[in-house]
């Protein structure tokens, strides 16, 4: 029988090695294409107000963001909500943000400058609308705010916008009807709770965590938002096509609610940049924003209804190429 030499074992050996070598290298720049390192660099993300769930979100998507891409800087920045964050990202002051989609579609029907720039990159999680009055309030319906002193949010915020058009669609005029007060989450909540207004208007995730804080230390109750509120809306057209009907679910705030679920009206949110921003980064952007939502969820909860297969629907901005690059690459 042939016994091959040392030597030819030890050569056909290294022959062998070599060619797993290659193999193994060729699917490492099959799986790591050159050129794909993370992205690096410095933008800025604009978030909303303290205590709301735009800044509770940018917060635990920043330290998600920290972990996927370690070279790139975030910078968060703090805003009045959603129209003003649209108007940031326009300009180049933000170069991601979270809107509202009716503001993104007021800004779009009004023309605003820059408005053909804006795409997004996925649809997160929805708005409820809250309206919070004391629990003593014999405020039972938005017809019961006629001479009051209202709180409906900052002028560049969503909540100030839809807080008007339910008013509207409920026949008061918001500069006429009522005294219409401005004021952070956390302004409004303080302003209630001494007795300086006699509701506000709140429109944002759930829980809402200045919301929550406030019923923890002082009574308050839900107002109903139900009704035949939402086939107003929709008659108004415009950007209160994007208003849903919806549910407060009796959790969201325990000690308020008592077990009993609030009808209101939702919007959702999109997660918006412009078209010019970078194809790569965007595409890893979604990427963690769709990856990190359990961790973020167990703390931010209207973050775990963030779901790829609805995060596409991006409605009423066309979806960024780096997203629709995303989406393509987990298409089932």
């Amino acid at each position: 029988m042939f016994q091959a030499s040392p030597w030819l074992s030890r050569s056909r050996a290294l022959q062998g090695s070599a060619a797993a070598f290659v193999v193994f290298g060729l699917l490492l720049w099959w799986l790591l294409p050159v050129g794909e390192d993370a992205p690096s660099g410095a933008v800025n993300f604009s978030t909303g107000s303290r205590n709301g769930v735009y800044q509770q979100y940018g917060d635990l998507l920043k330290e998600a963001l920290a972990k996927d891409m370690p070279d790139l800087q975030v910078t968060l920045r703090e805003s009045e909500g959603s129209q003003e964050n649209i108007e940031r990202v326009v300009s180049g002051e933000a170069d991601f943000t979270i809107a509202a989609a009716d503001a993104v579609e007021k800004y779009r029907l009004d023309k605003r400058p820059g408005w053909e720039s804006l795409r997004g990159c996925a649809r997160l999680y929805d708005d409820y609308v809250h309206l919070v009055v004391p629990r003593s309030s014999t405020v039972e319906t938005i017809a019961d705010l006629r001479h009051k002193k209202v709180a409906m949010g900052e002028p560049g915020s969503g909540v100030r916008l839809i807080s008007e058009q339910i008013l509207t669609a409920s026949g008061l005029d918001p500069a006429k009807d009522i005294t219409p007060v401005r004021g952070s989450i956390t302004k409004m909540s303080e302003d209630l709770e001494h007795g300086r207004i006699a509701a506000f208007f709140w429109s944002g995730g759930l829980p809402t965590r200045a919301v929550a804080s406030l019923s923890e230390r002082f009574g308050i109750r839900l107002v109903s938002l139900g009704g035949n509120l939402i086939n107003k809306l929709h008659d108004q057209g415009g950007a209160s096509a994007y208003y849903r009907a919806a549910d407060i679910p009796a959790d969201a705030y325990e000690e308020v609610q008592q077990g009993d679920a609030v009808p209101t009206v939702a919007v959702a949110n999109v997660l918006v940049t412009r078209a010019d921003m970078d194809a790569r980064l965007t595409e890893r952007f979604t990427r963690t924003v769709i990856d990190s939502r359990d961790r973020i969820g167990e703390r931010v909860h209207s973050a775990q209804l963030v779901d790829l297969r609805t995060a596409i629907y991006t409605d009423p901005l066309e979806l960024h190429k780096g997203a629709q690059r995303y989406y393509r690459s987990v298409k089932p």
